[in-house]
């Protein structure tokens, strides 16, 4: 199976649209109904995926790390769950 590649400027932009708690609600309404406020379109599991990427960035932009730091941390944990967990 082929890994799809993470949409950074994507979540960039959901990050910087919405707060946390829309985000959430575009999780559930897409959960729900198939369909959502923050994005349209696309499969079920990559929506949630971008959307669940997109609320941890906003969520650590709003503990007062910049965008960018935010989008590293992201980075990093991906590529920890890609690993296996291993440091």
């Amino acid at each position: 199976m082929e890994k799809q590649p993470v949409q950074l400027k994507e979540v960039r932009e959901l990050a910087n649209r919405f707060t946390p708690v829309e985000i959430e609600t575009c999780i559930t309404q897409q959960l729900q109904d198939g369909i959502n406020e923050c994005k349209m379109g696309g499969p079920t599991d990559h929506v949630i995926n971008e959307l669940s990427k997109a609320e941890f960035v906003r969520t650590r932009m709003e503990a007062g790390l910049t965008l960018t730091d935010a989008m590293r941390e992201l980075a990093k944990k991906i590529r920890n769950v890609q690993s296996g967990f291993t440091d």
